[in-house]
């Protein structure tokens, strides 16, 4: 299949995005750029501007100089806005789509589904705006408030700093700008340095369509221009999807800014002895490889109770095959590269160190550039593919004795994202809400089930905050109460 070099033709959407970084009111020039691969074969796809930390602080400069304009806009323009970047995405979904094929390597099918998800998060931003609202209070409850009138009201948190993930750029900085919008708040914003370019179109659109293009930046760039960002004192709040190392120095460093963090996971699926075993084995293969297993709540720890872990296995195994590997253009494609060679030795060690410490190995191996869908059984405690996030297409399955022990050892992770169980018993699906420490519990469905107007978000090394844009919009806005005599 020939690779699609017209997005970044003259005559291609690409080109109608500016060269340089937008900053302030129209873009910046940079010294250097630096180029963006195709991860399956290696391949230029195009150059993307390098940032530097002093470019990061003229953004922050420029979102405080337009921060009243941004917060006084009405909620009318605010809506108005929002939507119009969501029909804008519509019309040019196929290009996205084909962008982020590209630059992400990730297979055609989730890069799809990613500008579906993209576009609805846009569109209930919008319907956001008209529910930011607050409440009357009443003071009278002491002799002291009688005759004073109380109510409080929702205010922008300030300038807002977005830093997103490879994996999803494009949809992971709509979770960012769009509800930062909504809240009436100038966003920066800081893609992955691998995937830059779907987010600097995304961009450029919607500073197309309003009056105030400063109340959406972009700032490429390595870890200092993310620290500049970050340590700046006059950001409000740092919205981050990443790793939990990365996250905890943000954390840090961020203080005493608001942080909210979408951190990493090891997603754990419970099956249970009276669980449909055929819909449990198709959650782990539709939900343990797609986006290549890079994607924070993909099944990579399962728990089997022993009646029906050798069942369960089978089929599991059974059915790896249909899981198809190679070019992520092609559209039966499920499985391809990682991101980048290194992601790919790191995945490939962490399942060699498995298999030497008496893991067996199932199902896998290395074709060309892409790892096959790979399980791992029985692996021990205390090895990164069972403590640590995966972030490649391998699932672990572990026999326990009972529900009981599952949950404890779903419970025993430092991560705490989202987790599913598959039972037929009621009784199972409300314990496993009651007492999984996870963010989100599905059951008899994928973990990696995520609507985008849900609140979604995690506890433990997984983070803190909520994303989905009614959540996000609460999160980047502060209560002002007022308290009147009249």
């Amino acid at each position: 299949m020939a690779r699609p070099e017209v997005l970044f033709s003259a005559e291609g959407p690409w080109a109608q995005a500016p060269e340089g970084l937008p900053i302030g009111d129209g873009w910046v020039s940079t010294v250097d750029n630096f180029p963006v691969n195709f991860p399956f074969d290696g391949s230029e796809i195009g150059r993307a501007p390098v940032g530097t930390p002093e470019l990061a602080t003229r953004a922050i400069d420029e979102a405080v100089a337009v921060f009243k304009k941004v917060a006084a806009l009405p909620s009318r323009t605010r809506r108005s806005l929002l939507n119009d970047v969501a029909a804008a995405l519509a019309a040019r979904r196929s290009d996205f789509e084909q962008l982020l094929v590209l630059e992400t390597g990730k297979p055609l099918v989730d890069c799809r589904v990613e500008v579906a998800r993209t576009i609805v998060t846009w569109q209930a931003a919008a319907e956001e705006v008209s529910r930011l609202h607050g409440e009357t209070v009443p003071l009278d409850l002491l002799p002291s408030g009688d005759g004073l009138v109380g109510f409080w009201k929702r205010k922008p948190i300030g300038v807002v700093v977005g830093i997103a993930g490879f994996n999803y750029p494009l949809l992971l900085a709509s979770h960012k700008i769009a509800p930062a919008i909504a809240a009436g708040c100038p966003v920066v914003v800081k893609p992955a340095p691998q995937t830059p370019l779907a987010t600097l179109w995304l961009v450029h659109l919607v500073r197309s369509l309003t009056d105030l293009p400063a109340m959406v930046q972009l700032v490429t760039g390595d870890a200092a221009v993310g620290s500049a960002l970050v340590t700046d004192r006059r950001v409000g709040a740092v919205s981050f999807t990443g790793s939990a190392l990365v996250g905890h120095r943000i954390a840090r460093d961020a203080a005493p800014a608001k942080t909210l963090l979408e951190l990493g996971s090891n997603a754990a699926l419970v099956v249970a002895e009276d669980a449909d075993l055929d819909a449990a084995a198709d959650a782990v293969l539709r939900g343990g490889f797609y986006a290549s297993g890079q994607a924070c709540i993909s099944v990579q720890r399962v728990l089997v109770v022993d009646a029906v872990a050798e069942e369960f296995t089978e089929r599991v195994l059974a059915r790896l095959g249909e899981v198809v590997t190679g070019d992520p253009r092609d559209e039966k494609t499920r499985v391809s590269a990682l991101i980048d060679p290194g992601s790919t030795r790191r995945v490939q060690e962490w399942v060699d160190k498995a298999t030497s410490a008496g893991a067996r190995l199932v199902g896998g191996g290395v074709d060309g550039t892409v790892i096959r869908p790979t399980v791992l059984l029985d692996v021990p405690d205390g090895l990164e593919c069972w403590d640590e996030e995966i972030f490649g297409p391998v699932v672990c399955i572990r026999t326990v004795a009972s529900v009981d022990e599952a949950f404890d050892a779903v419970n025993a992770s430092r991560y705490g994202l989202h987790a599913s169980v598959f039972s037929t018993s009621l009784k199972t699906a409300f314990r496993a809400l009651d007492e999984l420490e996870v963010g989100g519990v599905v059951v008899n469905e994928v973990p990696g089930f995520r609507s985008d107007t849900m609140p979604y978000g995690g506890v433990k090394d997984s983070g803190i905050g909520r994303e989905g844009p009614r959540f996000a919009v609460e999160e980047l806005t502060v209560t002002r109460m007022a308290v009147l005599r009249p």
